[in-house]
């Protein structure tokens, strides 16, 4: 993107490689260039008739030298800036045939992921980021019914199957028992490196030792910014393009959308289907997790329709004999 302005929405596709060791790589951008000594995810515009894939695996080996291998979708993002529209178009890519490195003479670095805020980026790729911090599934658990014991043991079989991304929803407990369910929780959650946002009051997040605080619709739009500090996760409950739109103004993380299918939690809802899901995610501009009669199996299909990963109660809730 060397020219100072373009008309249109100018199409670019950029790639997140990760390494065995979890490091994602970056390339600084020539001085010269829109947006000159910024890091960046490395990739460049489409051209004329080309298809994501091929242009994907056209920029890292013109740029890096490699040919991806296997890579999925992560986040597509649309930014405006002075001088035009961007529709960043960014893949993850965990295995590639070469050795990256700079073809075009650019610097290039592998970061860790927690290490990506000490750099500088585009405007642009703050989502990409945020979508690289996020796990592929979100756990939303069941009431707790009274049962404290079995619900814990519940939620630890889910976190050994890989969950690391918690809300805790526990509307039917009184203040002072969600307090303590949620201190377990928390607790449990620090064992297995996951975690926990509670479905409550943002003022509880800090006091019950959880990582950040989930937004239903009706306290999202009684919020005019975000309401907790950058350390924290903000997570929100959408169902269509408002409230997407009011999730990103406030600066949420991410975002919850249902329902995509009918689920039997709410029988009267009207699902929205993939295509209306991949057009309103896509749309929203920040990492998007799709609800609603949610397997591990569909994980493909939330990738392929532009989703962060999925979000489910029975799909992911670990019962224990």
């Amino acid at each position: 993107m060397s020219d100072s302005t373009w008309s249109g929405v100018l199409h670019v596709v950029a790639a997140a490689l990760i390494d065995e060791r979890g490091r994602v790589l970056l390339a600084r951008r020539h001085d010269h260039l829109h947006q000159g000594g910024l890091w960046e995810f490395p990739g460049g515009k489409l051209e004329a008739g080309e298809a994501v894939p091929a242009a994907l695996a056209r920029e890292l080996r013109e740029e890096i030298g490699v040919e991806p291998a296997a890579a999925r979708p992560l986040i597509r993002v649309s930014h405006r800036y002075p001088e035009g529209t961007v529709l960043l178009d960014v893949w993850r890519v965990n295995q590639w045939q070469g050795v990256p490195h700079g073809r075009e003479s650019q610097v290039i670095e592998w970061v860790a992921l927690s290490d990506l805020h000490r750099r500088s980026f585009p405007a642009a790729d703050a989502p990409v980021i945020t979508a690289l911090r996020l796990p592929p599934r979100y756990l939303i658990t069941p009431e707790p019914e009274g049962d404290t014991t079995r619900f814990l043991d519940n939620l630890q079989h889910s976190l050994e199957a890989g969950v690391h991304l918690v809300q805790l929803r526990a509307k039917s407990c009184g203040r002072t028992a969600y307090a303590e369910l949620a201190r377990a929780a928390a607790s449990l959650c620090s064992e297995f490196g996951a975690k926990l946002l509670l479905n409550a009051e943002s003022e509880q997040v800090s006091e019950l030792g959880a990582q950040g605080v989930h937004l239903d619709s009706r306290r999202l739009h009684t919020l005019s910014e975000r309401p907790l500090g950058p350390e924290y996760w903000v997570g929100a409950s959408c169902h269509g393009p408002h409230d997407l739109q009011q999730a990103r103004a406030i600066g949420a993380d991410f975002a919850v959308l249902s329902p995509v299918r009918p689920t039997a939690s709410h029988p009267g809802a009207a699902a929205m289907g993939w295509a209306c899901f991949a057009k309103w995610a896509e749309d929203a501009s920040l990492p998007v997790y799709a609800l609603g009669g949610m397997e591990v199996a569909d994980m493909d299909s939330a990738w392929n329709h532009g989703a962060q990963g999925i979000a489910a109660i029975r799909g992911l809730w670990g019962e224990v004999e």
